[in-house]
């Protein structure tokens, strides 16, 4: 099934075409207007030359007319390999298609509502037929059960024709697209960019990532820059300085550069609760320490992780050669 964008936003056509695999481009005087486009002419070039076939309007009340029009822009440089010429479907139309196909041009007749609409330009000789179906559908109509009569048709009659689904709502029509059979969809920019979202891809392909990054990625690419070392002398009420100043609920205690301990913000509530404020005024060096929970700074985050897990603490005092020289708080794991 070719793949269009179906726009005149030249960022959006920008965009949509850096994906490499766009079969072309389909856009209508409306989008450009919308767009404020006054040099129609000018963007129909400047399009020709981003986008590797072009669908453009060729307009006319006669069958003559449409033919005179689609020569003229060809003209502006155009390659008639690479352009389709839209034709909304009318009685002229379908005799310009003709025209136009002998000539070795390619058109698509469009704004389709009907099957008949559809055969005459299919016996006509148009390279697409495009139902509108979002347009159909909004005036109540089974667009989807017309399109895949459109499709059988081709089928069945062996119609030299590519039916194009366009007026793309939502990323369901892309389904229906699929199932139904149809040779070319159309679509906005919003809804192609959806089509490869869904959570549970996102769920997973996260979690690759983090367990990927686990296995590769050591303890001193992950900590954060901040090593948050105080002296033994520091008293208790000045570390709690310390800690928001350093931006960790622990510090790394130190005596003459040797590491006494790791004085955290629930040991500091335990005193509180035990001992009252007066706590405040001892020093860091006064108190007891437990050996603390550390990690090499060499070591993987994986080792990290089983550290974590098993001590069931939020932060780990990093060291390298003996000496600390950071922690790594358990959302480090998870964060670059």
């Amino acid at each position: 099934m070719e793949l269009y964008l179906d726009s005149a936003n030249l960022k959006e056509i920008e965009e949509g075409f850096k994906l490499g695999f766009l079969d072309g481009l389909t856009t209508t005087p409306t989008f450009m207007q919308r767009e404020g486009i006054t040099d129609i002419d000018g963007t129909i070039v400047k399009l020709s030359k981003i986008v590797p076939v072009l669908q453009i309007e060729a307009l006319g009340n006669t069958a003559e007319e449409v033919l005179k029009e689609a020569h003229r822009q060809l003209d502006l440089g155009l390659d008639p390999k690479k352009t389709v010429f839209k034709l909304p479907v009318s009685l002229e139309a379908v005799r310009a298609c003709h025209l136009l196909r002998k000539e070795g041009l390619l058109v698509n007749i469009h704004l389709v509502y009907t099957l008949q609409q559809a055969y005459m330009a299919m016996h006509a000789g148009a390279n697409y037929v495009c139902p509108l179906v979002g347009r159909l559908q909004d005036q109540g109509h089974d667009a989807l059960a017309l399109i895949e009569q459109c499709v059988k048709a081709v089928d069945h009659y062996r119609y030299d024709t590519k039916v194009m689904f366009s007026s793309v709502r939502h990323n369901e029509h892309v389904r229906n697209a699929i199932n139904i059979g149809v040779h070319t969809i159309t679509i906005p920019l919003k809804v192609l960019k959806s089509l490869t979202d869904n959570n549970f891809t996102t769920i997973g392909t996260e979690q690759f990532l983090r367990d990927t990054r686990l296995m590769t990625v050591r303890v001193k690419e992950a900590m954060n820059s901040v090593n948050p070392i105080v002296d033994a002398a520091t008293d208790l009420k000045h570390a709690i300085v310390k800690m928001t100043e350093f931006g960790f609920g622990a510090v790394t205690v130190v005596n003459n550069g040797t590491i006494k301990g790791v004085f955290t913000d629930g040991d500091l509530r335990r005193l509180l609760q035990q001992d009252g404020e007066h706590i405040l005024n001892k020093k860091l060096g006064d108190l007891s320490y437990k050996s603390p929970i550390s990690i090499d700074a060499n070591a993987l985050l994986n080792d990290a992780a089983g550290l974590f897990k098993k001590t069931n603490v939020d932060t780990i005092l990093v060291t390298e050669d003996d000496k600390p020289v950071g922690m790594l708080d358990i959302q480090d794991l998870k964060n670059d």
